[in-house]
Order: C-alpha cells, then sequence, then structure tokens
C-alpha cells in the first residue's frame, strides 16, 4: 500500500506516521433545511403552533399593542382556529403593591401565533382572592 491511500477498512495510511486515521463523512444540515424548504405553504400554514410557543407569542403581542410587560398567562387552550390566552397585565400600580389594579385580556392567536383579537375580560386589584 502506497503513502495516503486507503485500505479496505476506510483507514488512510499516513506518510509521516505510522498510525492510522478513519476517515470520517462530515454530515451538513442542508439536507434537513432542503426538505424543509419543500414544504409548501398550506402545510405550514395547517400546522398549530405549540402551546408554550403560543404563550410567548400572545404575551409579546398583547405588550407591543398595550405599551405594558404582561405580569403572566394564566391560561392558554387550543380552538378551532388557533390558540386562546389570558394574559394578566398590570394596568394602574399603587403602594402598597396589593392595591395596584390588574387586568385580565383575552387573547385569540391564529394558528401560526400572530394576534387575530383581544378584549379586557376583567379588572380587579392585585391582592383580591377569586370567589368559588
Amino acid at each position: 500500500m502506497a503513502a495516503d491511500e486507503e485500505d479496505e477498512t476506510g483507514e488512510v495510511r499516513r506518510p509521516s506516521s505510522k498510525k492510522t486515521v478513519k476517515k470520517t463523512a462530515k454530515k451538513t444540515s442542508s439536507v434537513r433545511a432542503g426538505s424543509r424548504e419543500s414544504e409548501s405553504e398550506t402545510e405550514r400554514a395547517a400546522r398549530r403552533v405549540s402551546a408554550p410557543r403560543a404563550m410567548r407569542y400572545a404575551a409579546e403581542q398583547l405588550k407591543e399593542l398595550l405599551g405594558r410587560a404582561p405580569d403572566s398567562v394564566s391560561s392558554v387552550q387550543p380552538t378551532e382556529n388557533g390558540w386562546q390566552a389570558d394574559v394578566e397585565v398590570l394596568e394602574l400600580e399603587r403602594v402598597p403593591g396589593t392595591t395596584s389594579v390588574m387586568a385580565t385580556y383575552r387573547v385569540v392567536l391564529d394558528k401560526e401565533g400572530e394576534l387575530v383579537a383581544y378584549e379586557r375580560t376583567r379588572r380587579y386589584t392585585r391582592g383580591q382572592i377569586d370567589r368559588r
């Protein structure tokens, strides 16, 4: 066998060293990316975003509309056309914090996570406990 030639096991012999090195093929992500690119728009539109992602999208988009950072997302549920989430927002900060005014907004997202509609469903003080 001559220098830098492969033997039947796939090993390459280097002339400067008596060690053999195994050849490995690099895996590229272009194969996986190419399969995603061939996906049609309708298939992509039909896919629903995950619940955690829907929660993030609801909070981010409501913040953009209201100009206030959401405090939390208290519920998220799938609907026929996407997602519905209830987002808690601090509307008026007061001292002490338990008297601050909070609001619950119902946010409707389509299957891709884009905000379609929102409405304020409730206002309450932060220290208030629901009666049930």
